[in-house]
């Protein structure tokens, strides 16, 4: 699976936008540049996604469209593909460094070599994309068959039944389900993917800022994976990477008119195409990108006209062609624009700034940033050499700026400033979220001016100095934002591989057996579990039944809180492995158990409880609150009336709290973190000989590894849940143990450069528990009137049934 969405999967997309690319290039007579024939041929298949999801029973045949559109291109210029091909051979670096930018924005997986994403524990979006582009590809713009009592339905109706843009959801999932591939693990390729289409349009630019052959180059790739941008990639951010590739292709287009104005007018068809797919990827909110491209190309045909050199009917044809195209191009979105404006308008005004604890700072669009994280500012000597790389950065944008002028670029001028224009204004007039995300989108730009200033540099000064200085400049605005990513990079949490796989395969067991109550806070599960009608109280949208049971989002599921009337509707419970829950109520057996998850199926017939009361404390003060329950019932109901307990599991605790940290070490809830290299023993008891499950409570990225009386009993790295308020418990090891005194040795070795190796780092509890005890637990069941043979242990819950 790795090496089919890591490696073969993005290959296949290029071929289908190349191809796309071509198709167009022909029909318009454009004659693209071969870089820009991605990005432009992405933008086509987003058109083709998102007018067959629109008609929803043509929603199916989306992966095969691409196809034939993508394949069909390629084949029918195939002789424009040799020619591609040749130029490739005589200037590999065209080919080498989209695989380049590729290869950086997969990095984490990558290095990882396991199939997964970075977004993990950041931000939960990516998984709304994951699952709405899985529903879009089967079910299209059809929803009223959702079942809006449970999270499923109420995510895909409350977004994509909202006008959400989706035009990056539409051909990420046709393109990944073209060959078969899960896509939670496609979904970071196609980021990666998208990210690299970026990479053309921005060698042109660099090209028309006035760097050549390798400088140039470089220039491009350094101003596709800047600080911010390599943030929001590594989040999952679909429509702002499907976004920023439409963003630097459309000021390709509109900076280069005279290439295209004089084909006629199916010139233009391109760039309505490709403003088309940023407004269906990013919505609404593109229109001030559209417009700046739109005011560069008004400003060259008013120029023309009064010159002389274009007749003002085949000025009105250009535009009437281009917005017709355009119109087709992004129909969903246009057909229901009050819908569109209104969620553009809701994310624009939101009070939420997600996961940001503060607004970001304009300088950060200069591409550097070295704090590991790109919400907060770098400390120490790392902001004073963030500050200086930030002035170098802003010398050099200026120096750009001034050469663009000099050397009379004057369109090129304009739609730099009016992108920057863009950013300005829009920053002013929303809120923090969104403000984000403008200056994301505008970060490569402000990249690529700085290296406009590079090129002048080099061009300007005389003889060696001149490259001296640029090849310094050039070192020291590259080297800042590739030390930048480095840090993002090696603070990424990645997503648990087996984890999801074992999802995965029990909702290929249980498919249209739910609704289920999904116990575990993790929104991705809404796509592995996506046959299960999955409902989860902890989620931004719970069940409303049961929505008590957590307390709000992200908060720990109390299923003994959920009363016994609301759970008849779920007959599936899906749980993790942890000894430390509760054990779902008498009516569910367990049915199935992987490594991490327990699936609990409702037996037929069985009773609803009459009520259901946790219990804690000491055994005595449980057999009270049994007698509280059972006084009443004995009475109301005679022999009908029942008592059933769950025994509670003996957990043998491993005490963290109360040893000498190692440097570095911090304390967690009641646990440790591990930040850097250590090693902690402490002793515990075990009170009898016999077969014991190890366990461990963890958020831990990075490895750790387990050894008890000096022998290596465990390591444990990547796993993850997705909200360090909720435990996150690894699966168990048995080990085999005497009665008496052992210690456990926790040890972390020293930094690496894999892939997470700085991320979450948690240890919040060690425990054993006997490999006998049966793995659903164990309930005993007693006539009301017996209530008093229960006392003497300790339960979890006792249920009063009417038999």
């Amino acid at each position: 699976m790795f090496a089919a969405t890591a490696l073969l999967y993005p290959c296949v997309l290029a071929v289908l936008c190349i191809g796309a690319g071509l198709l167009l290039d022909r029909a318009c007579g454009a004659r693209l540049p071969a870089v820009l024939l991605a990005s432009v041929g992405a933008a086509v298949l987003i058109a083709v996604s998102q007018l067959l999801t629109f008609v929803a029973f043509l929603a199916p045949a989306t992966p095969y469209a691409l196809a034939l559109v993508g394949v069909g291109g390629a084949l029918l210029c195939h002789s424009r593909l040799r020619e591609i091909a040749a130029n490739l051979r005589r200037r590999p670096a065209l080919a080498l460094a989209p695989a380049l930018v590729y290869a950086l924005a997969l990095a984490p997986v990558l290095i990882a070599g396991r199939p997964s994403f970075s977004s993990y524990m950041a931000l939960a979006d990516s998984a709304v994309h994951i699952m709405g582009a899985d529903y879009l590809l089967h079910h299209g713009q059809s929803y009223t068959h959702l079942d809006l009592r449970n999270s499923y339905g109420q995510f895909i109706n409350n977004y994509y039944n909202s006008s959400y843009p989706s035009g990056a959801d539409t051909l990420f999932g046709g393109s990944a389900e073209l060959l078969g591939l899960p896509l939670i693990w496609a979904f970071q390729p196609f980021n990666a993917f998208m990210l690299a289409t970026a990479w053309g349009p921005a060698w042109l630019l660099a090209r028309r800022l006035g760097a050549r052959g390798a400088w140039a180059v470089i220039a491009a790739v350094i101003a596709v994976v800047p600080a911010l941008v390599y943030a929001y990639e590594l989040l999952g951010s679909i429509k702002e990477i499907t976004a920023l590739s439409m963003l630097l292709a459309s000021g390709c287009l509109v900076t280069a008119r005279g290439s295209w104005a004089a084909r006629g007018v199916r010139g233009a068809i391109p760039l309505a195409v490709v403003l088309a797919g940023g407004i269906s990827a990013l919505g609404i909110a593109f229109g001030v990108w559209a417009l700046a491209a739109a005011l560069v190309l008004a400003g060259a045909l008013v120029l023309e006209l009064r010159g002389g050199g274009l007749a003002a009917r085949a000025a009105s044809a250009t535009v009437a062609l281009a917005a017709l195209v355009g119109l087709i191009a992004a129909l969903p979105t246009w057909s229901d624009l009050s819908g569109s404006l209104q969620v553009a308008g809701n994310i624009a005004s939101t009070s939420n700034p997600g996961n940001l604890h503060t607004p970001l700072r304009a300088v950060q669009a200069l591409g550097v940033w070295l704090g590991g994280s790109y919400k907060l500012q770098p400390a120490g000597t790392s902001l004073t050499i963030t500050h200086a790389l930030i002035a170098v950065a802003i010398a050099a944008a200026l120096a750009g700026a001034v050469a663009t002028l000099l050397a009379r670029s004057f369109a090129l001028a304009a739609w730099l400033a009016l992108v920057l224009l863009a950013w300005l204004v829009v920053t002013r007039s929303v809120t923090t979220w969104a403000s984000a995300k403008t200056l994301m989108l505008t970060s490569p730009v402000v990249v690529l001016l700085a290296w406009g200033g590079v090129a002048a540099v080099r061009r300007r000064a005389p003889g060696g100095v001149g490259l001296t200085a640029a090849a310094l400049l050039a070192l020291a605005l590259g080297g800042g934002v590739l030390v930048s990513d480095a840090q993002l990079y090696h603070s990424s949490n990645l997503a648990p591989t087996a984890r999801y796989e074992e999802l995965s395969s029990l909702d290929s067991r249980f498919a249209g057996r739910g609704p289920t109550l999904f116990t575990d806070f993790d929104e991705y599960s809404l796509y592995e579990l996506r046959r299960l009608d999955v409902g989860g109280p902890d989620f931004v949208y719970p069940p409303p039944a049961v929505a008590a049971a957590a307390g709000g989002y992200g908060n720990p599921v109390r299923i003994d809180a959920i009363a016994p009337a609301a759970l008849r509707g779920y007959p599936l419970i899906v749980t993790r492995r942890d000894p430390t829950a509760s054990r779902p109520p008498a009516a569910y057996a367990l049915a199935w158990q992987g490594a991490y998850y327990q699936v609990w199926r409702r037996r037929p017939a069985a009773p609803t409880a009459l009520e259901h009361r946790p219990l804690a404390g000491s055994a005595a003060a449980q057999c009270r609150a049994i007698g509280s329950l059972a006084g009443p019932a004995a009475a109301g109901h005679g022999s009908s009336a029942v008592l059933v307990a769950a025994e509670a599991q003996r957990l043998v605790a491993v005490d963290l709290a109360k040893r000498t940290l190692p440097s570095g070490w911090g304390r967690v809830r009641a646990g440790v973190a591990p930040k850097r290299a250590g090693r902690l023993t402490v002793s515990f008891q075990v009170p009898s000989t016999g077969i014991w499950r190890l366990w461990a409570q963890a958020q831990m990225m990075p490895t750790i590894r387990l050894a008890i009386d000096g022998r290596a009993v465990a390591s444990i790295g990547g796993e993850l849940s997705g909200n360090s308020l909720v435990v996150n418990t690894a699966p168990p090891v048995e080990v085999p143990l005497a009665a008496g005194r052992h210690t456990l040795t926790v040890s972390r070795g020293g930094a690496t450069l894999a892939a997470g190796d700085g991320g979450a780092a948690f240890l919040d509890a060690v425990f054993l528990t006997s490999a006998a005890t049966p793995a659903a637990g164990v309930l005993r069941e007693v006539h009301a009137s017996d209530w008093r043979s229960l006392c003497g242990r300790r339960y979890e819950w006792v249920e009063l049934l009417a038999r």
